[in-house]
């Protein structure tokens, strides 16, 4: 008898080589949101002279034209056809414009401003969704069954933390550059740290200016990103075949978007990721302060490359656990998971390095699982819609659930910290200089926040209804559709109506 968890329908074997060419593109695509989080204000505002509520202002004022940009890149790449293919034009346009922006971006010249910061911020991240949008619908057609998904989506975000490795290896060697070290001394360095930092005994270098860092910092990812995004770029879209036109490609807009809304597991989807996404935002808005002031710890660098290491090393657990008992029970054990060792550092106090690296090493086990089984989740949803309209839409259901996560990014992150600013928490004064109802806020937020986002959002998760057997029934239904719409008098010869 065949179970929910193992339930596949039959569909062309997708090979492995396609899987991981295909998803080398999230290597860049992730390179440039450490810098955009980390280095660019502080450079902005420590070279050019910029406050920095302004630079917040401006980044957030850019980061709303995706409210815009993001269904329209959706759907302008579902209903464009070209010899080249529908996803492949907007990628390679893409490339080149993201190269041109980051570079102006990341190296601005002397003199500028708040007008040349909000300009190529703004084209930086339309280039994004130029290349982003249509790359994750692609990866969603690339195979209709329902576990070949989870391995195309692992694999992206196999490559997504690799691109988090890399981002955080350039400042760190240049850092240790600057420090006085040697080239050969670079992993021996990084050594030190990562070990230091979980015994306490970090070995102390004679640190450079760090404010001086910021151009050499911004302009090695630059160039990394100019180095990888046309490399990679040219290796998918030669490399990597799209999938052939559907019978009825072009669903006109209204009609396209009222099969969305129809689309009860794409609404459940789009809440949960909200939900979630909101939860990680809550924790990353608060967590420097938590780590620096809360536990004590002077650098966690290098211990950022054993998260992201032990998150690489999860996906194929995760991807397991997916086929095992479904992608929607996977990923409720992800969010269990986490929600442990969150609650596990609210027992945690100034000097813990120890116990704080395990459970930080132990939520970078899940940082896998809860990046890639949503967008799993969500290819699967697209042959709903695919069912209903007869159209491959993947694009316009991946740019809405983007703008999903990129609202829950904007507004959680102003929640964690109107809180515990509010309630007495001065970052630039530490807990010494806090109120007791400020670092018990830090604390709750950190700790306890994202595991209220989670709670709302379990019981969706608990009771998502397309599950591996239903999928295996809804793609059958299209397999016959299609085979119909194809070919009307064999399917009459083959099914005749009684």
């Amino acid at each position: 008898m065949q179970t929910e968890a193992n339930a596949t329908p039959t569909a062309p074997r997708l090979k492995q080589s396609t899987i991981f060419l295909h998803g080398s593109l999230a290597l860049p695509l992730a390179v440039y949101g450490y810098p955009l989080a980390i280095w660019l204000p502080a450079h902005y505002a420590g070279h050019l002279g910029l406050s920095l509520s302004v630079i917040g202002l401006i980044i957030m004022l850019a980061r709303f034209t995706d409210v815009f940009t993001d269904p329209l890149m959706g759907e302008i790449s579902d209903r464009g056809r070209t010899r080249f293919g529908r996803r492949k034009p907007y990628i390679i346009l893409g490339a080149p414009c993201l190269m041109v922006s980051t570079w102006f971006l990341f190296v601005p010249p002397e003199g500028a401003g708040l007008v040349y910061f909000l300009v190529w911020l703004t084209l930086f991240f339309a280039s994004a969704t130029m290349i982003q949008i249509p790359f994750r619908a692609w990866g969603a057609e690339l195979s209709s069954d329902y576990h070949a998904r989870s391995q195309v989506t692992a694999a992206r975000e196999f490559y997504y933390l690799g691109g988090l490795l890399l981002a955080a290896a350039v400042p760190m060697v240049i850092e240790i550059l600057a420090d006085g070290g040697a080239v050969s001394q670079i992993f021996a360095s990084m050594w030190r740290d990562i070990t230091g930092a979980f015994t306490g005994g970090i070995m102390e270098r004679t640190p450079s200016n760090r404010a001086a860092l910021t151009g050499p910092v911004m302009m090695g990812l630059a160039v990394t990103i100019a180095i990888l995004v046309p490399l990679l770029t040219v290796l998918i879209v030669t490399c990597v075949s799209e999938p052939p036109p559907a019978r009825r490609e072009r669903v006109p807009m209204i009609e396209g978007f009222r099969h969305l809304w129809r689309n009860g597991p794409m609404r459940r989807i789009l809440i949960i990721a909200f939900l979630v996404i909101g939860g990680e935002s809550l924790r990353n808005a608060v967590s420097l302060f938590f780590i620096r002031d809360i536990i004590g710890i002077p650098t966690i660098g290098a211990a950022y490359f054993l998260y992201f290491i032990s998150g690489i090393a999860a996906i194929p657990f995760w991807l397991w656990l997916g086929r095992k008992i479904g992608k929607h029970r996977a990923f409720m054990v992800t969010l269990g998971f986490v929600s442990l060792v969150s609650a596990c550092n609210l027992l945690l106090g100034r000097g813990d390095y120890l116990a704080f690296f395990c459970l930080f090493l132990l939520k970078g086990f899940a940082f896998g699982g809860l990046q890639f089984l949503p967008l799993a989740m969500l290819a699967d949803v697209v042959d709903i819609d695919s069912a209903r309209s007869g159209g491959r839409r993947a694009g316009t259901y991946f740019a809405v659930l983007g703008l999903a996560e990129k609202l829950a990014v904007a507004i959680f992150t102003g929640v964690a910290l109107n809180v515990v600013g509010l309630l007495g928490y001065h970052a630039s004064a530490g807990v010494d200089g806090s109120t007791d109802m400020g670092v018990l806020s830090l604390r709750l937020v950190y700790c306890l926040g994202p595991i209220v986002l989670y709670g709302l959002a379990a019981p969706l998760i608990w009771s998502y209804p397309l599950t591996p057997l239903r999928h295996a029934r809804l793609h059958e239904r299209l397999e016959r559709k299609n085979a119909r719409l194809s070919n009307p008098g064999q399917d009459e010869a083959v099914h005749p109506v009684t």
